[in-house]
């Protein structure tokens, strides 16, 4: 059994799975790994789960579950990935990456989280921005950064809580725009001085507990 190199997309559904597997000792569905990866027809996550079997990331026991051939970390050396620090998903007046915020070190694919920058994961929390492909529970990887464009999906520092929103500023002020199919959340309007960029979202990584 040999194995090759992952695509994006396929990095993203053996990370899902992987900590569907180790963490709930579940394979998710394949209706969960459409959802998250973004994929319209049904039969993508079954092609794709196919494709990991081939490359030799994934098997199968003789009862026909589905199994990890090695945990992703040891498995994916290929795929140069680097450490990064999974943080609560509020600081609770502690900087985000404060030894204290941080859960675990997980392996991310240098693709996605890449040298010369500094990156930390987040769980995200609510509906929020469930529009852009931010659902309750995924893992957002971010890049720690003090600034950001306009546009681009951020993560903001207010009253010792994290919150992650689009970034916006108009007329000296900053608003922070939610991206939800649910009305209740509306955007935030602070003056630039009242809240602090923590990095911006580079992708997102589908909660394993669907």
């Amino acid at each position: 059994m040999y194995t090759e190199k992952l695509q994006p997309k396929e990095f993203k559904a053996l990370f899902l799975i992987r900590n569907a597997l180790v963490y709930r000792q579940k394979f998710p569905s394949f209706r969960a790994l459409n959802e998250h990866l973004g994929f319209k027809s049904p039969r993508s996550a079954y092609l794709l789960v196919d494709r990991l079997i081939k490359k030799g990331y994934l098997g199968k026991t003789p009862g026909g579950n589905f199994k990890l051939l090695k945990d992703i970390d040891e498995k994916v050396q290929t795929e140069r990935t680097v450490e990064i620090p999974l943080v609560g998903t509020a600081p609770c007046g502690l900087p985000l990456l404060a030894e204290e915020n941080i859960e675990e070190m997980v392996p991310i694919s240098q693709r996605l989280a890449r040298p010369g920058a500094r990156y930390f994961l987040l769980h995200a929390v609510g509906n929020s921005m469930d529009q852009v492909g931010i659902q309750d529970g995924d893992l957002v990887l971010v890049r720690e950064q003090p600034v950001a464009n306009e546009g681009e999906r951020i993560i903001a520092l207010i009253n010792d809580s994290a919150t992650i929103k689009e970034f916006h500023r108009k007329g000296g002020k900053i608003v922070l725009m939610p991206r939800s199919s649910s009305p209740i959340h509306q955007p935030i309007i602070v003056p630039e001085k009242d809240f602090i960029i923590q990095g911006v979202v580079i992708d997102t990584i589908p909660n394993p507990f669907s």
